[in-house]
């Protein structure tokens, strides 16, 4: 699902191929250098097409404490800085229906201005949190090989993915995204 947005608000943009869970954390180690105190950063993606596994390497990049796992049942955790950075918020909203009004409990918008943001399942719920943003877009990839127009007898891509990052607002206007490529 796209995340709904004007053309014109979208700043800076890059996509992405990563063929294995090892360099979708190594993709979320160097979005994290990228990453300062106030930025929200939307994930989207099926089930199992390693949104957590990103932002478990976000935790490492950011020098967060604590093992970061799927938040699912817990709705968020806090990770607090090990190095005087950031703490990471990481937020599920895959449970919740509603917009920002049923995820005020957890107080998103006071957490922001000192924390990353990541929340998976987020479209539709916050983008009303800042016009800064960071959507990411993962995309499993089926099939295999081959219907990429490589010969037959090629492993199937059950690990591979496209990421589509895209950015939003002044905050990304001048970050290369592309720059990522892992």
């Amino acid at each position: 699902m796209e995340a709904p947005h004007s053309p014109a608000a979208e700043s800076a943009a890059a996509r992405l191929f990563v063929e294995s869970p090892e360099q979708m954390q190594e993709l979320g180690r160097s979005l994290a250098k990228l990453l300062r105190p106030g930025d929200l950063v939307m994930l989207t993606g099926e089930l199992g097409a390693g949104k957590t596994t990103l932002t478990r390497g976000l935790g490492e990049g950011l020098g967060v404490r604590g093992a970061v796992t799927s938040p699912t049942f817990v709705i968020a955790r806090v990770h607090p800085s090990l190095t005087g950075g950031p703490a990471l918020v990481h937020v599920d909203a895959y449970r919740l229906g509603g917009g920002l009004d049923e995820m005020e409990d957890l107080d998103l918008d006071v957490s922001l201005p000192e924390s990353v943001v990541v929340v998976e399942w987020g479209v539709g719920k916050v983008e009303d949190l800042s016009e800064d943003r960071l959507h990411v877009l993962i995309h499993r990839m089926v099939g295999t090989v081959s219907c990429l127009g490589a010969t037959s007898g090629l492993p199937e891509l059950d690990e591979h993915r496209e990421v589509t990052l895209t950015g939003f607002g002044a905050r990304w206007a001048q970050v290369d995204l592309a720059a990522l490529g892992v």
